[in-house]
């Protein structure tokens, strides 16, 4: 019989509240703590999602022998050593995206996990929701014939706050890090994380961070991926996959209900997901089948795979001349 996990979680922002609101769809874990630099915010959260216990530290939380799993769900430039202490207390991890803010910080937290054999995952949570599942079935099972092309973009526009976190980049903003991670790993899902030529443009705003982007990734034998990302501007959120017998459209693909099949020649098909929660239940189902059974990492989202997305991103960046002042 699979053990329940129990869920520690660092940081009561607003995914660490998204997250847990969902954990009444998982069967296989439920929120047990949380822990925060302020512990009027830290018991706030543990009564409204009647949670166990409350910390006013994110080391009282994860030094609590009761907590199977830590959900990180910090700002990523502290992801790293929240992620870390987490590890070295002997738990599990996940990490919400963007992992690290670059590759040499997530190097040395995948070689630590691999180290002393512990569990860590990227919580990249769009891979385990159920129409892109059945995304991957369809390309695998050849529905659209070779692929060719992969088209993808996420933007939103926020209020002009040059303090605020997404403009900041003491605190890793821009558009590539926070929107971007999410047409770079939908394309990595297609085609791998290791494009053979990479070409991209960034408006670099007057905070210093990207506010939109456009990147072409060329992973030869015609196959190209066109992804573009924003904070500044509202974007379409749809993704489509070309392939030499039709094609895939997912519209808001990110957290979609749904995903259209184009055979060349036969009726569209269409897949509906009429799940209840959020999205977020996937992910941590994902994570309590993988402790049951186990497992150091998914498949779905493997560390390698993480790393040579992290390893792009760091590129494209390199590409606009753009380093945080931390880095």
């Amino acid at each position: 019989m699979s053990k329940k996990i129990k869920w520690g979680i660092v940081g009561t922002g607003w995914i660490s509240d998204q997250f847990v609101a969902d954990l009444q769809h998982v069967t296989n874990g439920e929120g047990y703590a949380v822990g925060s630099r302020n512990i009027e915010s830290a018991t706030e959260f543990a009564a409204k999602h009647q949670m166990a216990q409350a910390y006013g530290s994110y080391e009282e939380l994860v030094q609590d022998s009761e907590v199977d799993a830590i959900y990180i769900g910090t700002p990523h430039p502290f992801h790293k050593e929240n992620v870390l202490a987490a590890l070295r207390a002997g738990k599990a991890v996940l990490c919400e995206k963007p992992f690290t803010v670059n590759s040499k910080e997530l190097e040395e937290l995948i070689r630590y996990a691999r180290d002393h054999k512990l569990f860590l995952m990227e919580a990249m949570w769009t891979r385990f929701l159920p129409p892109i599942r059945q995304v991957r079935e369809w390309i695998h099972a050849g529905r659209i014939g070779e692929v060719k092309l992969v088209k993808a973009e996420f933007g939103f526009r926020i209020d002009w706050n040059p303090e605020g976190r997404l403009l900041n980049p003491e605190l890793g903003g821009g558009a590539l890090l926070d929107a971007g991670i999410y047409p770079v790993s939908f394309a990595s899902m297609v085609f791998g994380p290791e494009p053979e030529h990479v070409w991209s443009t960034a408006y670099i705003g007057e905070t210093g961070v990207d506010e939109t982007f456009s990147i072409m990734l060329d992973y030869g034998k015609g196959r190209t991926a066109m992804l573009n990302g924003a904070v500044r501007l509202g974007l379409t959120n749809e993704a489509y996959i070309h392939g030499t017998k039709g094609y895939i459209h997912i519209p808001s693909f990110l957290n979609g209900t749904s995903a259209t099949l184009v055979v060349d020649g036969e009726e569209a098909q269409n897949f509906q997901d009429d799940r209840s929660s959020t999205g977020y239940a996937f992910e941590a189902e994902e994570v309590g089948r993988c402790l049951n059974e186990g497992l150091l990492e998914s498949s779905t989202i493997s560390l390698d795979e993480s790393l040579g997305i992290m390893k792009l991103m760091d590129q494209i960046r390199s590409q606009w001349g753009l380093r945080y002042p931390f880095e």
